[in-house]
This record gives C-alpha cells, sequence and structure tokens, in this order.
C-alpha cells in the first residue's frame, strides 16, 4: 500500500499543456496537502511533478503519424494506470491533449478516480459526439474559453466552470520594441512583419518553406520590408536558407510579435497569444493532403483561429490548406500592413481579448479542483 498522501494523477502532452499544467499545481501546492505525478514536461518537472512519464515527446500531429505512434501512446497508457493504482490515486487533472486524455478518462473513472479536465477538449469544433465521455467519466470540466460553459450547458453538461484564459495577463513582451530590434540588427522605423511556423516538427516543415516564399515574395515588391521567423526554443534546427532581410530568433516569440506591425501564423495558441499583445495577423495552416481530407470532415466550427472564435467573427484572416499559397498571404499582408486597416484590426484584437477576463485564472482554476477534493 502506498504511504504518500494524497497523490494526485496529472497528465499533459504538449507544451502548452505543459505550461498551464504547471502553473495549476503551483497553485494547488499552496493548499499543502497534496502530491502530484503522471506525465510532465519540463515545467511541470519544475513545479514539483513526479514524472511517470516525460511528456516532451509527446506532441504528435497527424492521423497517420499518430497511427505510427500508437504502439509508444499504449505503453505510456498502460504505465499511467498502473502507477495510478501502486500510489492508490483518487483523483486525476487531466490537461488538454484529447486525443489521449479523454480515453485515459474513462480507465481513470472506471477505477474510481475523480476526474477533473482542464482546458476543456474543443468538441465544439470537432468530434462532437465524443461529448457522451464527457458526461460519463469527468467530474468535473474547466473550461478557458468564455464560449464554453454555455455550449456545454445546451449539450447537456453543467459540471463546468469557466475560470478565465491563464494567458490573458500572463503574455507579454520581455523587451521594447526598440530594445527587440537593437538586438537583431532591425530598423524600428520599417515595416516589421513576424512569421510563426508552429511548434511541432510536422507543422514546421510544411509550413515554414511558404512562409519563406511569402517573404521573398514581398521583398521583390517592397524591399524595405523586414521579417521575423520566431520558432519555439530547441527549434532553430529548422532553419533553412533565405534572404538576409529575414531574421530568425527562438524563444522570443512574444518580443517578436511585439516589434511587429503584422504577422502569419499557424492556427493554434499562438494566434491567441499574437491577439493579446495585438499584433494584426493572417492565420494559416497547412497539412499533407491525406491528413486533410481524413481530418475535414470532422470539424464543425466557423472559424478555425482561437482569436476569431473568441471574437465571434473574423477578425484575422483564415487561409487554410489549398487557400494558403505564398500570393494569398503576401495580398494579406500587404492589407494587414495599410496604417488605417492595421488600426482597425488591433481595436478588434483587443475587443476580443477583454473577454478573455483580467488573470488569476490558474488561481480560480485550483480553487474550483479544492472545492471538489473538499466534497
Amino acid at each position: 500500500m502506498s504511504e504518500e498522501r494524497n497523490p494526485v494523477l496529472i497528465v499533459a502532452g504538449e507544451a502548452s499543456g505543459d505550461l498551464h499544467a504547471a502553473k495549476l499545481v503551483n497553485e494547488l501546492n499552496a493548499a499543502g496537502h497534496l502530491s502530484f505525478f503522471g506525465s510532465a514536461g519540463e515545467k511541470m518537472r519544475a513545479a514539483g511533478v513526479d514524472a511517470t512519464v516525460r511528456a516532451d515527446g509527446l506532441a504528435i500531429v497527424g492521423l497517420l503519424e499518430i497511427g505510427r505512434a500508437l504502439p509508444m501512446f499504449w505503453g505510456v497508457y498502460k504505465k499511467l494506470i498502473a502507477e495510478a493504482e501502486r500510489r492508490e490515486a483518487k483523483r486525476a487533472i487531466l490537461v488538454d491533449f484529447p486525443d489521449f486524455n479523454m480515453k485515459l478518462a474513462k480507465a481513470l473513472k472506471k477505477r474510481g478516480l475523480t476526474v477533473v479536465y482542464y482546458i476543456s477538449p474543443q468538441l465544439w469544433a470537432w468530434r462532437k459526439y465524443r461529448i457522451n465521455t464527457i458526461r460519463k467519466y469527468v467530474d468535473l470540466v474547466i473550461s478557458i474559453l468564455p464560449f464554453e460553459k454555455d455550449w456545454y450547458a445546451k449539450n447537456g453538461v453543467e459540471h463546468v466552470e469557466y475560470v478565465g484564459n491563464p494567458l490573458a495577463m500572463e503574455v507579454h513582451a520581455d523587451s521594447s520594441k526598440e530594445e527587440f530590434c537593437n538586438r537583431h540588427g532591425l530598423d524600428p522605423s520599417k515595416p516589421i512583419v513576424s512569421l510563426l511556423p508552429g511548434s511541432r516538427g510536422a507543422e514546421i516543415s510544411k509550413i515554414l518553406p511558404l512562409l519563406i516564399d511569402t517573404a521573398e515574395m514581398m521583398l521583390s515588391k517592397q524591399d524595405d520590408l523586414q521579417f521575423v521567423v520566431a520558432l519555439p526554443a530547441g527549434k532553430m534546427s529548422r532553419k533553412i536558407a533565405a534572404l538576409d532581410a529575414i531574421r530568425w530568433v527562438e524563444n522570443e516569440t512574444f518580443d517578436a510579435l511585439n516589434a511587429s506591425d503584422a504577422a502569419a501564423i499557424t492556427s493554434g495558441t499562438a494566434t491567441l497569444e499574437a491577439g493579446i499583445i495585438g499584433t494584426p495577423m493572417a492565420i494559416v495552416y497547412k497539412t499533407s493532403a491525406v491528413n486533410y481530407k481524413l481530418l475535414r470532415p470532422l470539424i464543425d466550427v466557423e472559424h478555425f483561429g482561437l482569436i476569431n472564435l473568441i471574437a465571434g467573427k473574423r477578425v484575422a484572416d483564415e487561409l487554410i490548406q489549398d487557400d494558403f499559397t505564398p500570393k494569398t498571404l503576401s495580398a494579406e499582408l500587404f492589407r494587414l500592413l495599410d496604417p488605417d486597416i492595421n488600426a482597425d484590426v488591433r481595436s478588434e484584437l483587443a475587443a476580443a481579448v477583454d473577454k478573455l477576463g483580467h488573470g488569476g485564472a490558474s488561481k480560480r482554476a485550483a480553487e474550483a479542483i479544492l472545492r471538489l477534493v473538499q466534497n
């Protein structure tokens, strides 16, 4: 029998989930009577989570890619369940990572654990049928998007709490535009465009070459433009040959966005981060033809971009799959560089971001979990 006091299984599988889970654990640690183990990335481990599984290599995109990794995921799944049983855990917190965590929720609930889902699966976007799993096997859903609680209620799920978005007051540049420009040899008086190719290897390989081609096309028409390719930490090996007018930065995404007049951003959390910073953007995405053909019929949402979903309208243009070409993207970025249009878009972004709340989301999420624990 385990002698560990109040062990809680916590499971994240991607960089954004690792960040949010770490902040949540830090808030829960203040309660002083819980310990955490599970699937943990670097930030969760720094927050004191005992890593039964290191989550660093679990972020995989695409049905074919996931299919090839199924034996690995099956091993992780069995290991986490076995460790929960060994430690006699009574509670689990599942963070984002829905394709894995939705299956894990079912297995854990059947073993008698209380299951909390933090950062709700985006069921409103695709594969809505999975709401049955939430109804049966999740005791509390903690949402970070303002429209989700009403959506769940309309679909018969009442055990949902909206806590605000943890990014709302946490996304900010660490340096001014002038400091960023000085650091990277840019002229702050000339237009700057950031290019964000995503964080996953498969995304970067598909999207980055098109972004570089777009920059070269735009430079052929306006030679005073400056471009910054912003890559996540550890991804600089993806750097490819490009013109001298393109700067490459790693782990400086917020600073790059803050210094930019416009940006092209791979669909995902980064569109929300850019919205919070206030950078007018075009949202892009491209995957393999096979993946897109398989996934597109499952998607049931008016907008792909998170910032557009929160705004309730198309604040940022979306160029997805075949619509994403250097020609279409360059046209949209030139449009966003127009001073009047740029100012209008910044105003619309500010209005959308105001819906996210004004900080304290991680603390409110921790309080909701503690109320459940105490009950």
